[in-house]
């Protein structure tokens, strides 16, 4: 089993930035990249960026140039991290980890708000 823990978020001004955290603890023998997803109220969840064991990167058009993705790991535990940048209104949303959502259960998800 593998547990998915994110933190980071907050409330922050238009314009601002934020780190998000995950750790990833368990059966994580398997997992060898990571993503951020995302889901804004009422709107299907999306994903945000994704990296690769080997620090291959790919982002969503609607972040490229803003956010950074990146990853370290050790025995236990895999942590992977998204600074965000330039932080729009529209990048409200509860933000989530996963390796792979079809394998792996979602953690509670973290939540950033950007209003003035």
């Amino acid at each position: 089993q593998v547990v998915l823990v994110e933190s980071g978020g907050g409330l922050v001004q238009p314009g601002g930035s934020l780190r998000l955290s995950c750790v990833a603890s368990g059966s994580i023998f398997s997992i060898y990249g990571m993503g951020w997803y995302r889901q804004a109220l009422g709107k299907q969840r999306e994903l945000v960026a994704t990296i690769t064991s080997g620090g291959h990167t790919n982002y969503a058009e609607f972040v490229k140039g803003r956010f950074t993705i990146s990853i370290s790991r050790d025995n236990a535990k895999i942590r992977a991290y998204l600074q965000m940048n330039s932080l729009r209104p529209e990048d409200t949303a509860v933000y989530y980890c996963n390796a792979d959502p079809t394998l792996y259960p979602w953690g509670q998800g973290t939540q950033v708000t950007v209003s003035s």
